[in-house]
């Protein structure tokens, strides 16, 4: 096993942990995974989530107004747990297939604060890259270290914005074109503007060798329901304009269908059924995309 990751801060004070943007998504979301983690019914087990909830409510007890902002987040987690925590196990279970499938390389792009390499028992063989903000790992990596944890796989820590140059950075960490990959997506890139999303598109199917795998939502979002507008405020801040995810134009679908993946739709309905958590919608155009490099 091998893993590289960037250096701590050092010579700094104070909070680490992001308290603004994008990137306090995944500090919501460890705390959704924290919460089904502690569950006797529990869908999946992320020992690591509860490390960060723990270091980052510590972070914000020391800013002015912190303690509040972190109730702020605790709750929208709650709000948003039951649904995007059965999210977080389709994703494994994508994962997982992907893997029994012979597939090598695994790229996490948006990956938050994402512990799949540690906690999923993949094989020494698998390389997991990880791509987010530099701000985010600047948390995430010293948190990991202080509760010991060690990946089972090789991992790669690419601390990079998505809008720059982020495939020549994949390929500076080991990743090779030839292989085929599995990319993952966990709400990411729809927070990019469409011009950027398109060439994230673009960039990872070039790079995608046949029977590479690549899935996405495909979800009804009310961007004025008191969930999002919540989660407006935290992220952008108060009196902003949404910022719930909007789809691509043309959709992800359509344009994956013609960049030469061949692709398949899987009903929300029908996925999450066996797990027997009550997150049926009801509507059959609700599910996830699940595409294959040709």
């Amino acid at each position: 096993m091998t893993e590289s990751s960037p250096s701590s801060p050092s010579g700094t004070s104070g909070p680490h942990v992001p308290v603004a943007g994008v990137a306090l998504t995944a500090v919501g979301v460890a705390v959704i995974r924290a919460t089904e983690s502690a569950r006797p019914d529990r869908l999946y087990d992320d020992p690591f989530a509860a490390d960060f909830v723990a270091a980052a409510r510590a972070d914000f007890a020391r800013l002015p107004g912190g303690p509040e902002r972190w109730a702020r987040v605790e709750a929208l987690a709650e709000q948003f747990f039951a649904g995007r925590s059965v999210g977080v196990r389709l994703v494994d279970d994508r994962v997982a297939e992907a893997v029994e499938r012979g597939l090598r390389q695994i790229v996490v792009v948006g990956a938050g604060l994402d512990t799949r390499a540690f906690r999923m028992g993949l094989p020494p063989e698998v390389t997991v890259f990880e791509l987010d903000l530099p701000e985010l790992f600047a948390f995430k990596e010293p948190v990991l270290r202080a509760g010991g944890a060690v990946p089972t796989c090789a991992r790669r820590v690419i601390p990079v914005d998505l809008r720059a140059d982020w495939v020549e950075a994949l390929r500076a960490a080991g990743f090779r074109d030839d292989l085929p990959t599995h990319w993952v997506d966990e709400g990411a890139l729809p927070y990019l503007p469409p011009a950027h999303r398109l060439r994230v598109y673009a960039d990872l199917t070039a790079c995608s060798a046949p029977g590479s795998r690549f899935g996405t939502g495909r979800f009804a979002v009310d961007p004025h329901s008191p969930a999002y507008t919540e989660l407006r405020a935290l992220v952008t801040g108060d009196g902003a304009a949404p910022i719930a995810p909007e789809e691509s134009a043309p959709p992800l679908e359509t344009w994956l269908a013609e960049h030469g993946w061949r692709t398949g739709f899987h009903a929300w309905d029908d996925l999450v059924a066996p797990l027997g958590r009550p997150v049926l919608v009801g509507d059959p155009a609700v599910g996830l995309v699940l595409a294959e490099r040709t």
